[in-house]
C-alpha cells in the first residue's frame, strides 16, 4: 500500500512504535491540525468529489476537520448530515445542468419539483437550493434572462415564505460545461435583477469564474450583494487548491470575509492525492 494513503497521525504512531508503515488510512481518521478552525468563514465540502467515501464517513471526517456542512445532497440524504450535527448548505434542486430554466417548456416540471423540495429544505432549516440556467442552444442572452426569470418568479414567493434562497450556479462554458448559459457574473447579476427577489442569488464558483473571466477578487467585491454561496477548485485541473495551481485561495477567502459574507464556502476540488488529507489542508488554507 502507498504511504500516501496513511494519515499523518497514523504515521507518527507507527514510527514511534518502530513498526513498518502498513496501516491503511480510514475515512474517519484525518490528519487534523492541533488548533481548531477559526471559523470566520463557514466551510462545507461537495460530496460528489469523494465518490469512494460514503456519506456517513465523509460526515465523520468533516466534523473532525471542522467543516460545518456537506454540499449538493438530495433531500433523502439530509437525515445523515443532521445526525452528525452538520447541515447541507446547498441542497440539490430540480433538473440537470444542461436542461434548466432558460427553456419555458421545462418550467412546469421544474416548478413542480421545486415545490416538493423547498418545504423539505425549510423543514431542516437549511439555507439554499441550487438551480441551473441550462444550455444556450443558440438562445440569446436577453431571451435566456427573460425565460429564466419567468420561471423562477413562479417559485420565489414560496422561497420567500419558507426562508430558503434559490441559487443559480455560475459555471464555465469554456472547458467543463460547453454551451452553458449562466457563464459570466454579469449575466447572473442581470438575471437576479430581473427576478427581483431577495431569495434569488448566485452561487459564485471561483474555479469556473477564474476560467471564464478572471478578476476574481474585484468581481466578488463588486457583486457581493448578489452572491449567497461560494465553491472552490484549483485552476487548472480542478484539483487541490494549494501551491500547485494559479489562484491564491487564502487571499481570495480573506476578501470574501472582508465583504461581510455570512454564508458558506464549499470545497469542490477533485483530490489528486489522499482525499481527506487534501480536504483538511484546503480547510486550513481557507480559514482566514
Amino acid at each position: 500500500m502507498s504511504p500516501a494513503n496513511i494519515t499523518r497521525r497514523e504515521l507518527l504512531k507507527t514510527t514511534a512504535l518502530g513498526t513498518t508503515i502498513g496501516v491503511v488510512a480510514t475515512t474517519t481518521s484525518v490528519a487534523s491540525a492541533a488548533e481548531p478552525l477559526k471559523g470566520r468563514l463557514k466551510q462545507s465540502v461537495c460530496k460528489w468529489c469523494y465518490k469512494d467515501i460514503s456519506l456517513e464517513d465523509l460526515c465523520k471526517a468533516a466534523v473532525e476537520i471542522g467543516l460545518k456542512s456537506i454540499d449538493l445532497l438530495n433531500v433523502e440524504e439530509l437525515p445523515t448530515v443532521k445526525q452528525h450535527g452538520l447541515i447541507c448548505a446547498m441542497v440539490n434542486g430540480p433538473g440537470p445542468i444542461r436542461d434548466g430554466w432558460n427553456e419555458t417548456k421545462r418550467h412546469d416540471e421544474l416548478v413542480k419539483k421545486s415545490e416538493e423540495i423547498l418545504p423539505v429544505i425549510a423543514e431542516y432549516g437549511y439555507p439554499n437550493m441550487i438551480v441551473f440556467s441550462g444550455d444556450r442552444r443558440e438562445m440569446s442572452d436577453k431571451e435566456g434572462i427573460k425565460n429564466c426569470a419567468k420561471g423562477l418568479k413562479r417559485i420565489t414567493p414560496l422561497a420567500e415564505k419558507l426562508g430558503v434562497t434559490i441559487c443559480m450556479e455560475l459555471l464555465n462554458s469554456k472547458r467543463d460545461h460547453k454551451d452553458y448559459m449562466c457563464d459570466h457574473t454579469a449575466w447572473g447579476v442581470a438575471l437576479a435583477n430581473e427576478v427581483g427577489s431577495p431569495r434569488f442569488k448566485l452561487l459564485y464558483d471561483i474555479y469556473h469564474m477564474q476560467i471564464m473571466e478572471g478578476d476574481v477578487i474585484a468581481t466578488i467585491r463588486e457583486n457581493k450583494d448578489y452572491i449567497a454561496h461560494y465553491h472552490t477548485g484549483g485552476v487548472p485541473g480542478r484539483h487541490e487548491i494549494d501551491e500547485t495551481q494559479e489562484l491564491q485561495y487564502k487571499t481570495i477567502c480573506q476578501a470574501i470575509v472582508d465583504t461581510g459574507f455570512e454564508g458558506y464556502l464549499a470545497q469542490e476540488f477533485i483530490p489528486a492525492r489522499d482525499p481527506l488529507t487534501s480536504l483538511s489542508q484546503a480547510a486550513r488554507i481557507c480559514d482566514v
